[in-house]
């Protein structure tokens, strides 16, 4: 099954949002989500500080910011 990794921290309204979408394109597509708070690790910090919430798929940045709905489950499609 597909884990698409959301990095995201508490206290963001932007993350709160794109939560929704990928809950919602999760019961549609069946991937697994793997919330990851960037305050837990030192790299997801550095690497992600002011670019969250970030959808990423096997290492890959597929958004992140204001996540788009449409184009977000695009390219999660490439990844089924």
């Amino acid at each position: 099954m597909l884990t698409v990794h959301f990095y995201t921290k508490e206290n963001c309204p932007l993350c709160d949002q794109a939560l929704l979408i990928l809950e919602d394109l999760q019961e549609e597509l069946g991937f697994t989500i793997e919330e990851r708070d960037i305050h837990s690790n030192d790299e997801w910090l550095e690497a992600y500080g002011l670019m969250i919430p970030v959808v990423q798929v096997a290492g890959e940045d597929l958004q992140y910011g204001k996540i788009d709905r449409i184009s977000l489950r695009k390219r999660l499609l490439t990844f089924i």
